[in-house]
């Protein structure tokens, strides 16, 4: 049977690139924040690249990453992520980084700006979410957040709780239903 060129499967060279329904390649996830999600409701997330040395860069593979206390300041008219933990590499030398100095994120100047105007709201803050490296380039998600308070919490965690537990029901009562 004769198949049209375009429609057979194309061979080799993008084979490490599989899409994950994003521009760009396949994500692989460094560090996680998973506390902003629970302090903060999330408001608008960005795509950041970061402004690395050589060692940052080692120690970042090696996935020793905390993002916990860090933060997004704007200050004149560049980002900077504070306060994420990236280790010392232990290999390197004199070369070395300093683990929690400021580090310069690359947005286009319409998403600072946006960011900055928004930011300096009231209750509003901007918090790393996920570091990350794409086609071998290290990324940021970074996200435009509203702080919770206590009672948004709790609310949240109910709700997660409550699917939780309709997802078990309903698949206990699909093992029964194959069991009969």
């Amino acid at each position: 049977m004769y198949v049209p060129k375009e429609s057979q499967p194309k061979q080799g060279g993008g084979a490490g690139k599989a899409q994950d329904g994003e521009k760009g390649g396949k994500r692989k996830i460094v560090a996680q924040n998973k506390k902003a999600r629970h302090d903060y409701a999330i408001i608008d997330t960005y795509e950041a690249g970061i402004v690395l040395t050589g060692t940052e860069v080692k120690s970042l593979r090696e996935g020793r990453t905390s993002l916990t206390d860090g933060f997004v300041q704007i200050d004149q008219g560049e980002a900077w992520l504070h306060n994420a933990h990236i280790p010392e590499y232990h290999q390197g030398s004199w070369t070395n980084h300093s683990a929690r100095r400021k580090r310069k994120l690359l947005l286009h100047r319409e998403e600072i700006d946006k960011l900055e105007s928004k930011s300096q709201e009231t209750g509003h803050t901007i918090v790393p979410l996920v570091l990350y490296f794409r086609d071998g380039r290290a990324k940021a998600e970074i996200a435009l957040a509203r702080g919770k308070k206590e009672y948004d919490k709790r609310q949240t965690l109910r709700e997660k709780q409550d699917r939780r537990e309709s997802d078990r029901a309903i698949a206990a009562a699909k093992r029964r239903q194959r069991g009969v």
